[in-house]
């Protein structure tokens, strides 16, 4: 009998192998779902096919990049967890709603207008879930800390161009969405922008203040006027955050021995 296949000398990838068969599935299952959803929503709101589209395209970006992130060693776990699938039933709530960009916002008014604020409220509250599994799973890893961060940057871009879409605000909220986007970008001329930030409350806050904020702003019952105030105090918030980390992180490269005179 070849050693090799014997139980006792399983191959050495065995653990990543079986990390993208449970990853493979749920990206199958979640996808499902969302095209079912999609369905449902084009047959009671009468969304178009376009809807349907837009947000499959936006869950399919979303997954691949979850794939590519697996393959990085950033989750040296064997299994996907039931925090990566909470965060993925985000990303595909948001991409549910991303669908309704460039729609005229037909669910800006009446019962509809509040079904998208309680579903856009719901995926904003299970971001309080996936980190609570993570730990007590023992699966936290750098790849789904970075799964959260950005399935809430592309959430606050969405809701950011629905508010801007719905006359709620101009589009200087667009920045709100943007302003991560920004800063990733800046970081590829100046690499010292990533450097590593020490775990912030104010971090977490703000990200929850800014996300709640656009989501009041989407209220059917919320004026112009009042919503466009609510924007531009939490981007101001939003602003004083990242600069505050930007702060940190220059600090942190003068003081480097590799920039020292």
């Amino acid at each position: 009998m070849n050693p090799t296949l014997a139980p006792d000398h399983a191959p050495a990838d065995a653990p990543a192998r079986a990390l993208r068969r449970e990853a493979a599935r749920a990206l199958l299952a979640v996808g499902l779902l969302l095209a079912a959803a999609t369905a449902t929503l084009d047959a009671v709101f009468g969304l178009g096919a376009d809807h349907v589209l837009k947000a499959l395209a936006a869950y399919a970006i979303g997954a691949l990049l979850v794939w590519r992130g697996l393959a990085g060693g950033a989750h040296p776990h064997a299994r996907f967890g039931a925090a990566n699938r909470v965060t993925l039933l985000r990303l595909a709530g948001m991409a549910l709603v991303a669908g309704l960009v460039g729609d005229g916002l037909p669910l800006a008014q009446g019962p509809a207008g509040w079904a998208l604020i309680g579903f856009a409220t719901l995926i904003a509250v299970l971001d309080l879930l996936d980190g609570h599994l993570a730990r007590r799973e023992g699966l936290a890893s750098r790849f789904g800390a970075r799964f959260d961060m950005e399935t809430d940057a592309a959430f606050t871009l969405v809701l950011s161009a629905l508010v801007w879409q719905a006359g709620q605000a101009g589009p200087w909220v667009l920045a709100s969405g943007l302003m991560r986007y920004a800063f990733v970008a800046a970081a590829a001329l100046w690499p010292w922008l990533n450097g590593p930030l020490p775990p912030s409350k104010r971090r977490q806050t703000v990200c929850v203040v800014q996300i709640t904020a656009l989501i009041v702003c989407l209220g059917p019952i919320v004026p112009a006027p009042l919503a466009t105030a609510i924007a531009a105090l939490s981007l101001l918030l939003l602003t004083a955050s990242f600069a505050v980390d930007v702060r940190y992180l220059a600090r942190q490269h003068r003081a480097s021995p590799e920039t020292a005179p």
